[in-house]
């Protein structure tokens, strides 16, 4: 290579100068994303100071890159069934904000006078909450096992999910230019057909592509594979008028379901490392300090908002979930700053060219004072709650109180709503299954049939057969197929209350699949046809073979959920039954919300000074008010442990506590043997010897008795008696004249032992 072309030079700027910042963020222990912005300016073309990037093309072109790995590598931490997971005090919680902070996000823009789309833009920008820096700030602050904090963790997947929403919106709102609430709910509807469809198609292919070719895959094919996976979805996104963005997080989210997820994600850690880092830095090209002084007051007014905003929203759509004042003021201040997407969503709207270049600067500005607030915010949400409750009436607190206490009690799932719940999934799944194949039946079939046959009754009628041949299993699904539940046999056997109901959401069913027929069917033959012989045809063939038709449905679906449950089965083989024995016995953390009080799992130190101790010596209940709900020992699960059982090392233990007795408790659970706590080298460990004589005073002293273990802090290991050897001596062992005794541990110890 004669020439060196100009982006090698450029990335070996970007990354050494990437580096230096980077390891200057985590010596002053800040985010690291902040350190690849600060990098970016420093390479940028706005400061003649430091070398500049001269290749910027290319760079936006790996910048790119850079954010589909992202999205790409946070699906693979989501999946799907995550989000379903979450409690509906999360997912409340998250709504309200959202919407809250989108909406005036908005009109704070318009305020500024900025133009529409550059408002929009800014809402959502305002939209996501820094997980990274969340977390990070749990951890030092040490509250991860709060109860508040469960919530932080619920409300901030269900971000995930809706900001990669509001990306695709946005998206189409600024390449269609079509603001009109039909066009909007149109693009919804879109979405989430698509969303479904790839979800269950890529669950029923994927995991049984990867079960054929397993035995071919190692690291290398395994990484070539998902990342053409990714863009292969990226490319699909792109082609059905979605970002690049949600297809790369689609992926992402169906491999997430399979066994190779872990492995495929600490494959791709490295790959999306370096094209983040890229990423971020191109963010700080973009920035101008000069811009930053002119846009000042933007920069302060909307930090300022998304500090009052976030906070206050967050708390409110926290308290309307059923959550107690204090949790909900907490979960509030630990959610007021802007996260990484606010630099995800600027870039779109760069890159679609309908934004002005002033937004990325006001991100910037606002996510870097939000996240250096964020750890001060959580620290002083306790004290911020007792200044509120004392400034409250004494009856507001008690009707907050009463409201979380009762929101609580009818959050329990009754038999109508798991009917209820059973019966839309049905329609749902298989209802989006046969508007596919509709699809591609208008799309490809008929343009196929019509330029291969000539007679139109002949071609409606292959058309026909083909189309309703392969939907069948569906169509009579969404007919027929009835809830598999306790729930759904308890309605039915009640005539007089229920049946009437279930009977109505049949007959609703019925006309929707009968409805789905007639459409088809008007497509290819004219409607006089239709209604007296294609319709009632294609219901006697349908009912006909409808015991066929029903086991295929019933393998289609047995492979399905067998795919969607692959990871949770592996799981559960790896980790015997323990994991399974603990779902089964334990209800949710929302069941103990009355009482304020949840459970943590935690595991024993093995220097802690209870180990070995029986739960009675202890006495945690009695002092603390903590219940120890299961002792998780390797493969055994001891549920219920009663006085006499000990804690030993590394066992898992399921506390029972509310967020104050936890606090009175941690300090003790974490207490450990001070002696232990000294770092020591392996070369102050040695093995000597010492004879027994007059010097010591050994002669007839045990091994107990002499106090040899707790003044060398070691271990007698041997005894040379005349010609006889005694290894590993037991305690009772009497010293005599003469003895040779061999001894491991400390040196200096077993040294002032030499000298007496």
């Amino acid at each position: 290579m004669g020439h060196l072309p100009k982006l090698i030079e450029d990335l070996a700027l970007i990354l050494i100068v990437a580096a230096i910042t980077t390891l200057l963020f985590r010596r002053i222990k800040q985010p690291l994303v902040l350190g690849y912005i600060i990098a970016g300016l420093l390479v940028g073309p706005h400061l003649s100071l430091t070398p500049t990037v001269v290749d910027t093309t290319n760079v936006k072109i790996l910048a790119d890159i850079g954010v589909i790995f992202l999205l790409f590598s946070l699906g693979l931490e989501f999946s799907f069934k995550k989000l379903m997971r979450v409690g509906g005090a999360a997912s409340v919680t998250a709504f309200v904000e959202i919407l809250f902070i989108t909406i005036t996000g908005y009109f704070l823009g318009k305020l500024m006078g900025w133009s529409t789309m550059d408002s929009m833009f800014l809402g959502g920008m305002l939209a996501s909450s820094s997980t990274t820096i969340i977390i990070k700030a749990f951890d030092e602050l040490g509250v991860k096992t709060k109860l508040f904090a469960r919530i932080v963790f619920g409300v901030l997947v269900v971000e995930d999910i809706v900001v990669i929403l509001l990306m695709v919106l946005l998206s189409t709102v600024a390449i269609t230019q079509q603001f009109e609430g039909s066009e909007m709910l149109f693009t919804v509807a879109k979405l989430l057909f698509f969303l479904v469809l790839w979800f269950i198609a890529g669950i029923f292919l994927l995991p049984s592509l990867l079960r054929l070719v397993k035995p071919l895959l190692d690291e290398e094919t395994l990484l070539v594979l998902a990342i053409g996976l990714c863009l292969g979805m990226v490319v699909l996104a792109t082609q059905v008028g979605f970002s690049a963005e949600l297809g790369a997080f689609i992926m992402g989210s169906i491999l997430a379901e399979t066994t190779t997820a872990e492995k495929v994600e600490h494959l791709l850690t490295p790959v999306k490392n370096l094209f983040g880092a890229i990423f971020f830095v191109s963010v700080g090209m973009l920035i101008d300090p000069e811009m930053i002084i002119e846009y000042r007051w933007p920069v302060i007014l909307v930090t300022s908002w998304t500090l009052i905003g976030k906070l206050g929203s967050t708390t409110i759509g926290a308290l309307i979930s059923g959550q107690p004042l204090k949790q909900a003021v907490q979960v509030g201040m630990s959610m007021a700053q802007i996260g990484e997407f606010a630099f995800i969503v600027a870039a779109l709207g760069l890159s679609l060219g309908v934004t002005s270049d002033f937004i990325f600067p006001v991100a910037v500005g606002a996510s870097a004072i939000t996240t250096f607030t964020t750890p001060y915010l959580i620290k002083f949400s306790e004290p911020f709650y007792n200044f509120i409750s004392g400034k409250l009436p004494p009856k507001w607190i008690r009707a907050l109180n009463n409201y979380s206490s009762s929101t609580q009690n009818i959050q329990a799932e009754g038999d109508w709503q798991k009917v209820f719940k059973a019966y839309v999934n049905i329609a749902v799944t298989n209802g989006i299954v046969l508007l596919a194949f509709i699809l591609l039946s208008l799309k490809f079939l008929l343009p196929f049939l019509d330029e291969t046959i000539e007679n139109d009754i002949t071609r409606s009628i292959i058309a026909l057969v083909i189309s309703f041949g392969v939907s069948a299993p569906f169509l009579l699904a969404l007919m027929t197929k009835r809830p598999n539940n306790m729930g759904y046999k308890e309605l039915w056997l009640d005539k007089k209350y229920s049946r009437g109901p279930l009977l109505v959401l049949e007959i609703i069913r019925n006309i929707i699949g009968l409805l789905i027929i007639g459409f088809w069917i008007d497509r290819l033959f004219s409607t006089t046809i239709a209604i007296l012989m294609a319709v009632p045809a294609t219901l006697f063939v349908l009912f006909m073979f409808s015991k066929r038709i029903q086991k295929f449905y019933q393998r289609i679906e047995g492979r399905f959920l067998s795919n969607l449950n692959a990871r949770e089965l592996a799981a559960e083989q790896k980790n015997a039954s323990s994991e399974n024995l603990l779902r089964r016995h334990f209800s949710p953390q929302s069941d103990l919300s009355p009482w304020d009080a949840h459970m943590i799992d935690l595991e024993i130190n093995p220097l802690a000074r209870y180990v070995g101790k029986t739960l009675e010596e202890l006495g945690w209940r009695e002092k603390f008010g903590v219940n120890i709900a299961y002792i998780k020992r390797g493969d055994k699960l001891i549920y219920a442990p009663g006085r006499d059982n000990r804690l030993l090392p590394f066992d898992n233990i399921g506390i029972i506590a509310t967020d104050e007795q936890m606090q009175a408790f941690k300090p003790v659970f974490d207490t450990s043997e001070e002696v232990h706590t000294k770092e020591q080298d392996v070369e102050d460990i040695i093995v000597q010897k010492f004879v027994v004589d007059e010097h010591n005073k050994l002669k007839g002293l045990t091994i107990r008795d002499s106090g040899i273990r707790e003044r060398t802090n070691g271990l007698i290991i041997g005894i040379q008696r005349n010609k006889s050897r005694i290894l590993n001596p037991n305690s009772n062992t009497t010293f005599e004249w003469g003895d040779i005794v061999w001894i491991v541990g400390e040196r200096k110890k077993i040294q002032k032992l030499n000298e007496a």
